[in-house]
């Protein structure tokens, strides 16, 4: 799935992110294309010095920035971790929850579209399935984005998980 592909993951400096970067390291991919907001998090990831990873610094929410890094690196897959993942701040601040969850999954959907990605993974969450809560309301709506977009081509996937051991915020 992953050797011998270019692979771009959003939120490369959170911990689901940082471990898709992982795994796309190991797995041979041709080349990596890590972007998160994270100033620190992205100049750690910068400092292993890895030969095939390219490192940008941006909000989800700058389309017209993405759709240059896609039109320079020309991605085949897609893994959209980048998200506000934690339940008790999302309730707090609910309106940046739905602008940076549903607006830039929106934007990297459709950036990924319009630059004939191959496969689009969108990372969501178990609290999508009926959501009490901000955060699973904003990544419910994702999915249905994702299932209803007319794709061109791309494979759009999404992939739930439940609480990731160790991760910022788990339970």
């Amino acid at each position: 799935f992953i050797k011998d592909r270019k692979i771009l993951v959003t939120g490369s400096s959170g911990t689901i992110g940082g471990e898709l970067l992982k795994i796309s390291i190991k797995n041979g991919a041709k080349e990596i294309i890590a972007i998160d907001h994270n100033e620190l998090g992205q100049y750690d990831i910068f400092e292993k010095k890895y030969n095939n990873v390219n490192i940008y610094v941006s909000t989800v929410l700058n389309k017209d920035y993405l759709d240059e890094i896609f039109k320079k690196h020309k991605p085949d897959i897609v893994l959209h971790a980048a998200a506000y993942k934690h339940v008790h701040l999302s309730e707090y601040s609910i309106s940046s929850t739905i602008k940076n969850n549903i607006i830039g999954t929106k934007n990297i959907v459709d950036i990924s579209i319009s630059n004939n990605v191959k496969k689009f993974v969108f990372i969501s969450t178990d609290k999508a399935v009926n959501p009490t809560n901000i955060m699973g309301a904003t990544k419910s709506v994702c999915e249905l984005y994702c299932q209803n977009i007319e794709s061109n081509g791309t494979d759009i996937i999404s992939v739930r998980f439940g609480n990731v051991l160790g991760s910022s915020g788990s339970v």
